[in-house]
């Protein structure tokens, strides 16, 4: 008698699971060169950090005395602010019944090792977005460094040329060097940028002239080059969670608000660490450690991390609040 499905239903596994485990889709993060790292200091939880101004001169004239006046000096801090961890376990029972348990916990790791780098990137654009003063267009040397996008007259809240070369203009006044201009956008303003059909130097930049030629992957999501800006796109860019009132229109840019749930637009300089607005401090960095539970039949794995970030300055930076989704 032929050996049916019929008659051989015993042997027949309805559900049948592939040796492929599908992960999450990997974010492909910003690099940290995009802050000073001054992760030195190693105890307490707070670092000062000296700042001197700028000297004004003074008119001289023949016998007579100069004037001595003392440079404005002051005081920053980067304080160890977040302390994130992670944990899990596995139990004998499932490693002896189970099937690709081992494969299970290295994905595992893996998207916690993911999920701490998401968080830092994410505290890393929050406190980029925030340290300047907020319902306030920022001058530096007579030009705003914050904004809504769009123009004079436009209300849309959508990322123009306009918006780059501004912000070109006021780091310029602002003595910014011209080389490590980055700019950090939502994926929309990517988008926007690319459906422009006036633009140069986009296309035909198959280098990525500037600070990118030294290595950086595309999957870090550079779009182009826009009037000396390095454009990158995050998905991790702080939602807005209250309006902000913007009045630039004497600059000939828009008397607007940012509205709950616009995304920043953060303009910077990375040229060195003096130019960096962004400082950051490891106090651990994140890593798995795991131990043996013998009175629980199971293995225990975890991870933290601590580490802290600060604003450096506020003249090397600059943000232009946008619309999350209007692409025009």
């Amino acid at each position: 008698m032929t050996q049916l499905t019929s008659n051989t239903t015993a042997f027949i596994e309805a559900q049948q699971y592939s040796q492929f485990i599908i992960d999450n889709l990997e974010p492909f993060l910003l690099p940290e060169m995009f802050t000073r790292d001054v992760s030195d200091f190693g105890s307490g939880t707070t670092l000062n950090i000296k700042t001197v101004g700028d000297v004004v001169l003074q008119e001289a004239a023949e016998d007579t005395p100069l004037n001595y006046n003392p440079i404005d000096t002051g005081n920053i801090t980067l304080t160890i602010t977040d302390y994130v961890g992670d944990a899990w376990a596995v139990s004998d029972d499932l490693r002896q019944d189970g099937s690709q348990v081992d494969r299970l916990m290295g994905a595992r790791a893996l998207a916690s090792t993911r999920a701490f780098a998401q968080h830092h990137e994410s505290r890393f654009l929050a406190t980029a977005s925030s340290i300047q003063t907020s319902a306030d267009v920022n001058l530096v040397n007579g030009l705003p460094h914050r904004w809504v996008a769009g123009g004079a007259s436009a209300t849309n809240r959508v990322m123009t040329l306009e918006d780059f070369a501004v912000m070109g203009l006021a780091f310029d006044e602002a003595d910014v060097p011209a080389e490590g201009r980055i700019a950090i956008v939502p994926s929309v303003v990517g988008t926007t940028i690319s459906l422009l059909t006036n633009l140069v130097n986009v296309s035909n930049n198959p280098m990525f002239q500037g600070i990118v030629e030294t290595g950086f992957a595309r999957n870090h999501k550079f779009v182009a080059n826009v009037y000396g800006w390095d454009v990158w796109t995050s998905t991790r860019l702080p939602a807005k969670t209250a309006t902000e009132a913007l009045n630039a229109s004497a600059y000939g840019l828009a008397n607007d608000t940012a509205e709950i749930g616009d995304k920043p637009a953060i303009f910077m300089n990375i040229a060195d660490d003096n130019s960096k607005p962004i400082m950051h401090a490891w106090r651990v960095h994140p890593g798995v450690e795991g131990w043996r539970e013998h009175s629980e039949r199971k293995d225990k794995f975890q991870a933290i991390s601590r580490f802290g970030f600060g604003g450096q300055r506020t003249d090397t930076i600059g943000v232009v609040w946008v619309h999350p989704t209007n692409r025009s």
